[in-house]
C-alpha cells in the first residue's frame, strides 16, 4: 500500500518525458496527450473484530491519448490490483478507464 505521491510518480513514469499525470485536474489546466487522470473512487475495507484492519484506496485511472493503440495502456494494464474499466472515443481522443488498487 503506496501513498498517493508515490502513485503519481509511477504514473508519470510511464509517460513520455515532459507529459504529467494529473490528480483531479481543474477545469483551467489545459492537457496536452498523452496523458493521465486519476481521482481516488473508494476504500476496499478488510474488518477483524469490526474494526478496520487494513485499507486499501481504488483509484479510477484514465489514459487519454491520440493513438486507438496507445502503449500506456498495457502499461498500465500490467500494474498488480488493477483492471480496465471501459474504453471509449471523445473528441477524437483514446479515453481507457482503470480501476487501480494502491
Amino acid at each position: 500500500m503506496g501513498t498517493r505521491l508515490q502513485l503519481q510518480t509511477l504514473l508519470e513514469g510511464l509517460l513520455p518525458a515532459g507529459k504529467k499525470a494529473w490528480f483531479q485536474p481543474p477545469a483551467s489546466v489545459e492537457l496536452t496527450y498523452p496523458t493521465i487522470i486519476y481521482s481516488h473512487d473508494d476504500n476496499y475495507v478488510i474488518h477483524s473484530n469490526n474494526f478496520p484492519y487494513a485499507i486499501e484506496k481504488r483509484y479510477q485511472v484514465t489514459v487519454i491519448d491520440e493513438d486507438p493503440d496507445s502503449q500506456l495502456v498495457d502499461k498500465l494494464a500490467a500494474f498488480p490490483k488493477c483492471a480496465m474499466s471501459r474504453k471509449f472515443t471523445a473528441d477524437e481522443l483514446n479515453h481507457t478507464i482503470f480501476d487501480l488498487y494502491f
